[in-house]
């Protein structure tokens, strides 16, 4: 099972990498994008399914490392990768940090209500001030650049950046999961209580981990700064954070494959349902059509789209089973 799941990650990264090979510029623009939040899921995979911390203001973390990307790119010049990315990711981190420290000695409904009331300071700050721009939201005048190297304002050059960020959050959830901080974090999720009666002290642990997914949400935010060159208020609200948890529980809970299939079904459903050439004017109403399409998924794959290969194996030998008893009761029927 351990060799299929890696051979399925290596395959998806693989193919990711030729892509561009096979593609159009539409084609590359729309993965490039699926990419950026397919990043975002997986920090907040981290929070819900691998803790059992139920953000909803997860999109504050985004925004402000989008924004962090904008405010301090100069106005005479395309900054420096190394100093921009590390500020950008340190500034959502830290606002994580200040969110977490008060949000996370409340549990349950309570923690998820006051990580969106964080969430909407956040949205209402860079909505009603000049700081962000306001509704009309501010601009990239250039983008970062990595001496002659790397130059991020070319469309391939950033596909092969935002597909390495994707491989390096991925495997390095991969290694924190497997450790020793990632197996409390695991218990934390199945019985917290427990794991205060072992001798753990969970809110670091869980302090920790926020921290952590707020950083990795503030990369997903700068790259998708970068690449739209554009930022407004709504990269901060509550919308973006429902879409973000609606991917990973779509993908499948508890696994960081579940954050990456999730990421790109939701965002194939919403370029199906908007196609014109396919439902008409009926794509008007593509909000209707990618409800019911996730309604479905959640009633009949209770374990996700990462869960599907499973489900189908159980189920043909559950068929199999049966025909095997028949048979036999045959058999039987006839000795007599």
């Amino acid at each position: 099972m351990k060799s299929s799941k890696f051979f399925f990650v290596a395959a998806a990264f693989v193919l990711l990498a030729l892509w561009p090979l096979m593609a159009g510029q539409y084609g590359v623009d729309l993965v490039t994008k699926i990419m950026v939040f397919a990043i975002f899921a997986l920090s907040l995979e981290l929070l819900v399914g691998s803790t059992g911390l139920v953000c909803f203001g997860q999109a504050a973390f985004f925004g402000i490392g989008a924004y962090a990307t904008v405010l301090l790119t100069p106005q005479d010049g395309a900054p420096s990768l190394l100093w921009l990315l590390p500020a950008c990711v340190l500034a959502a981190a830290l606002y994580a940090l200040l969110v977490g420290a008060l949000s996370l000695r409340t549990k349950g409904v309570y923690f998820i209500m006051v990580t969106l009331a964080f969430a909407q300071m956040a949205y209402y700050v860079v909505h009603d001030t000049p700081l962000g721009g306001g509704t009309d939201g501010i601009y990239l005048m250039a983008k970062p650049v990595l001496g002659t190297l790397l130059d991020l304002d070319k469309p391939m050059a950033f596909y092969g950046f935002t597909l390495a960020c994707l491989a390096a959050v991925f495997g390095f959830l991969t290694l924190l999961l497997r450790s020793r901080f990632g197996r409390a974090l695991a218990g934390i999720r199945v019985n917290e209580q427990r794991m205060r009666a072992t001798g753990f002290s969970t809110y670091p642990y869980k302090l920790a981990t926020f921290v952590i997914s707020g950083g990795m949400a503030g990369l997903a935010g700068f790259l998708f700064a970068v690449k739209d060159g554009f930022v407004n208020p709504e990269l901060i609200s509550w919308h973006l954070s429902g879409e973000v948890l609606i991917m990973i529980i779509l993908g499948g809970l508890g696994h960081l494959r579940g954050a990456l299939i999730g990421a790109f079904a939701f965002a194939l459903l919403q370029e199906f349902f908007k196609s014109e050439a396919i439902f008409g004017e009926f794509a008007k109403h593509w909000h209707l059509g990618l409800g019911l399409s996730i309604i479905a998924c959640v009633a009949l794959l209770p374990r996700g789209l990462v869960g599907v290969p499973e489900q189908v194996i159980t189920r043909l030998r559950g068929r199999s089973g049966r025909v095997r008893d028949d048979s036999v009761v045959e058999v039987s029927h006839e000795s007599v």
